[in-house]
């Protein structure tokens, strides 16, 4: 696989900063209710838990707004190191310092001055939410600019989820890690403040480290249609671009809803093998099971989105979910139950995850298509500003339930009162399960781009790119200076033929549903082999994702388009392989594509090659070649541009 390296440091790039991100949305108020603010009464604690979970809240819920502002700031970044490069590095590293920082209890404030820790800590927090929110958006950001090709996608999809293998070690790690650590400075077996200081020292360094193997270990590819809009983006535009994006919308809405029931449920987990089931000790189990999964659902999604729809992928896990719900509802007193309830419940979550970010990614060419605007990170910090959202719910609620229900401090499983329990499943289990159900019925009946579908437009998009000749600034402006260095484009223009075979009139040519004659001007050519040459000197203007077409512009400014087989498009590049990328220079007689013309058969489409001229009204005349056969490199037209 070509892209091997890139998208196995995509992966990494995950792990550190998955690992922060558990630690922060689902173990940071457990660290609040039971270690913060240890040594201090059990009154003055109480005060200061509902303080922390009010301002952790109010602050999320605001910073969830600045989000797509955030996104907007990378989408305008452009640097010699790419658009996301920057981000990934400067905000990677502050937002690991700060958490440091912040689980050590701001340097041990929290135990020994309220008035001090508060003023500190506000700043803190809202400065490492920032930058956690433009490292998380830079990351998730740089997969359509890694490819374009849906399938590509969803192996750089299920690598960064593969990678969220680390938010499953920090639940494995942290009950021991925090436990051994305290006992080794205090001599107690506990969670107390030296093991979850040394902790958020350790997800820090990983972070970091993650941070740069992701930087440093992929690279932006440049793309007709990434370089078209390489103009910056106003505030005004972006909102514009993201509420006429309806599918975009209407992918977001399930998401926040399937979120807050597992924000609220994921975070309450450990008080109820704490103190509902009175088995701390088996916690563990908890991120063993979504670990051992992680290393089947990620490279077994996109081998299953080969034969089964991302909405089929979806249904079934949201299902199995709720089965799960069902389970733990009726039965946590029996432990075989509740493993097959956890099986049941984050098994399916990396198959959800990867359906929804895919989705949300393919809504990027949907909303360029329907709106002209492309914001790459615009609309994948939608997915980050949800999970803020879900987070900001989780604090709260699981900082609300703990007091509400008894389960703070020195607490027991004996100590919680039967309502105490009651209250407990009723927030983490009912209320999740119905939301559960929810977010699948909106997903099933009011999610449109498929697969099939985001194939077709990135198809449209390309065409109307190379149809109409655009390329982006830099392009045009060396096309401008081609014309001024070569006065040769004011003449008759040559055109070799880029595949052997029998030439056809477009006039002739009968496509794959039967349809007799291809629009536009050109020549078609009935292929006897599966190359296509380079038929002259000149640059790659665009390629399509499919791989079926690609768009050439000549050094004496001659555009044309390749079109490789009628109906291909839906083969969505398999048995076609590109030795050219876009942008790249190429010199008359090299091989640009290579087509298996049996599979294409095989597919039950025509492999016959269309080429095509692409500069409508400024093409003066053409004049084609009058031979049945031809060679590649033969003469195939001359054209008079105007």
């Amino acid at each position: 696989m070509k892209n091997f390296w890139s998208i196995f440091n995509f992966a990494w790039g995950n792990v550190g900063h998955s690992a922060l991100s558990m630690t922060f949305s689902t173990y940071f108020m457990v660290y609040v209710t039971t270690a913060m603010f240890a040594g201090v009464s059990k009154s003055q604690s109480s005060k200061l838990i509902v303080m922390i979970t009010t301002l952790v809240f109010a602050i999320r819920i605001a910073e969830i707004f600045i989000d797509p502002i955030i996104g907007n700031i990378i989408d305008n970044t452009n640097t010699r190191w790419g658009k996301f490069k920057p981000w990934l590095i400067g905000a990677g590293v502050t937002s690991a310092v700060l958490i440091a920082i912040i689980f050590s209890g701001i340097f041990g404030l929290s135990r020994f001055n309220a008035t001090w820790f508060t003023i500190i800590f506000i700043p803190a927090f809202i400065i490492f939410d920032v930058f956690y929110s433009f490292r998380d958006v830079s990351y998730w950001g740089m997969i359509p600019a890694l490819t374009a090709d849906s399938h590509e996608r969803s192996l750089y999809t299920a690598s960064g989820n593969f990678g969220g293998l680390g938010q499953n070690i920090v639940t494995i790690i942290l009950v021991p890690v925090v436990t051994s650590v305290t006992y080794l400075f205090t001599g107690k077996h506990d969670e107390g403040q030296p093991g979850w200081t040394a902790f958020g020292v350790l997800i820090g360094v990983a972070a970091i480290a993650c941070s740069l193997i992701v930087a440093f270990g992929t690279h932006e590819k440049k793309s007709a249609l990434r370089e078209v809009t390489k103009k910056k983006t106003s505030l005004k535009d972006m909102f514009w671009a993201l509420s006429h994006n309806d599918q975009m919308l209407w992918t977001a809405l399930p998401y926040l809803v399937y979120g807050f029931g597992n924000a609220a449920t994921t975070g309450l987990m450990f008080y109820m093998f704490k103190y509902v089931m009175d088995k701390p000790g088996l916690f563990w189990i908890t991120g063993a099971i979504p670990t051992i999964a992680g290393f089947f659902t990620s490279p077994l999604y996109p081998v299953i989105n080969k034969w089964v729809t991302r909405k089929t992928i979806y249904s079934v896990s949201m299902c199995a979910m709720i089965v799960a719900y069902l389970l733990l509802i009726f039965s946590t007193d029996n432990l075989a139950v509740v493993v097959t309830a956890m099986i049941l419940y984050y098994v399916p979550q990396g198959f959800i995850f990867m359906a929804v970010i895919l989705t949300l990614t393919d809504t990027i060419e949907y909303g360029q298509l329907k709106n002209g605007s492309r914001n790459e990170a615009v609309t994948l910090a939608i997915r980050p500003m949800l999970d803020k959202m879900s987070s900001a719910i989780s604090n709260g609620v699981v900082g609300w339930v703990a007091v509400a229900a008894g389960m703070t401090g020195t607490a027991t499983a004996a100590s919680i009162t039967p309502g105490g329990i009651t209250l407990f499943k009723a927030v983490a289990f009912w209320a999740a399960l119905i939301l559960h159900v929810l977010a699948l019925l909106i997903y099933i009946f009011k999610v449109k781009v498929t697969e099939k579908k985001h194939g077709k437009i990135v198809d449209e998009l390309q065409r109307q790119l190379a149809t109409e000749g655009i390329s982006g600034e830099e392009d045009s402006n060396r096309l401008a200076a081609s014309h001024v260095a070569q006065p040769a484009s004011e003449g008759l223009l040559p055109l070799a033929s880029p595949v052997d075979g029998t030439t056809q009139s477009l006039a002739d040519v009968v496509d794959e549903n039967g349809k007799v004659g291809v629009a536009g001007k050109g020549i078609a050519i009935q292929p006897t082999n599966g190359n296509i040459y380079a038929p002259f000197d000149g640059h790659v203007v665009v390629l399509f994702t499919t791989k079926h077409v690609i768009g050439l512009r000549s050094d004496d400014g001659l555009d044309v388009l390749i079109h490789v087989g009628l109906g291909t498009v839906n083969m969505r590049g398999e048995g076609f392989i590109n030795h050219v990328e876009s942008g790249q220079s190429f010199k008359k007689g090299e091989v640009l594509l290579t087509f298996d013309r049996d599979k294409i058969r095989q597919f039950g489409y025509k492999d016959t090659v269309i080429v095509l001229l692409t500069q409508g009204k400024q093409v003066d005349q053409a004049h084609y070649t009058s031979e049945a056969t031809v060679h590649h490199g033969d003469n195939l037209a001359k054209v008079q541009l105007k």
